[in-house]
């Protein structure tokens, strides 16, 4: 019984994975790769920034209790919310009343971390799972979309469909970290320590690495793409990136056991 988890423990020994995430972010992701044998590359895709003003989610803190439900569908969102709550004098005895949703378990957990309830956690870790979730129990309501700047508009537009009233504030912002441009260019080139496997945990991520890349492509035929999930999976595509590795459950842990999956096809030194 104990063979199979010695075989397993470095799985990935030998295996270079870029990691792109955000630099506060980025940790679990790669203690877990390290933890099975990988050899890390951490270059940001991504950078998480307040937004312009606060004054939109201020105020919509400000009257929460017209609200029936409120929907988080990031940590990041969460971290916002909970920093501006304390600023404004507010706790959890405000959000009294009003429903909760969390878009996934890493939301849920810094949700409840903070002292709220979290009434629906969606099956699948994506805005239509979201929306599923809600759609009969919104009519007539008022809801609350606390999300990032640019985002996909899933939720508000079909729950706007399905008889709700919504609100979307803006509480951080997304941007190109233009400190990785040179260092992901220069991974690229190098042979001895260019990636085996890169991985992606947003569609953001996806485009800010093309960006970062610049007009003239590097050719990526050793290098396989890890995603976390169908819609980042679908934004690989649409920039002609392809997909090597999807999760099946869109986690950090649920990508990490996908690479692990493939790890016997993947090149490695």
């Amino acid at each position: 019984m104990t063979q199979p988890r010695k075989t397993s423990a470095k799985s990935l020994s030998g295996m270079r994975i870029l990691v792109g995430r955000a630099r506060h972010q980025a940790g679990v992701l790669s203690a877990e790769l390290r933890s099975l044998g990988a050899t890390v590359i951490e270059i940001p895709f991504i950078e998480i920034r307040k937004p312009k003003s606060f004054r939109p989610l201020d105020s919509a803190l400000q009257k929460i209790g017209d609200f029936d439900w409120l929907i988080l569908t990031s940590v990041n969102g969460v971290d916002a919310l909970m920093q501006r709550m304390t600023k404004l004098h507010l706790d959890q005895r405000s959000l009294k009343g009003v429903r909760v949703a969390a878009i996934g378990p890493a939301t849920q957990k810094a949700i409840e971390l903070g002292g709220i309830k979290v009434d629906v956690v969606p099956r699948e870790y994506i805005a239509e799972s979201v929306v599923r979730s809600l759609r009969r129990r919104i009519q007539g309501k008022r809801v609350l979309l606390v999300r990032a700047q640019v985002a996909r508009d899933v939720i508000p537009r079909e729950l706007r469909l399905a008889g709700a009233e919504v609100d979307v504030v803006e509480a951080y912002e997304t941007v190109v970290p233009a400190s990785s441009r040179a260092r992901l260019r220069s991974l690229l080139k190098n042979a001895r320590r260019r990636p085996h496997v890169v991985t992606f945990t947003s569609s953001s991520t996806v485009r800010n690495f093309v960006n970062l890349l610049g007009p003239r492509r590097t050719k990526f035929e050793d290098i396989r793409f890890a995603s976390i999930g169908p819609v980042t999976s679908s934004t690989l595509r649409e920039l002609r990136l392809g997909v090597d590795i999807e999760a099946l459950e869109f986690t950090v842990p649920g990508l990490v056991k996908a690479i692990v999956t493939a790890a016997t096809t993947l090149p490695r030194d």
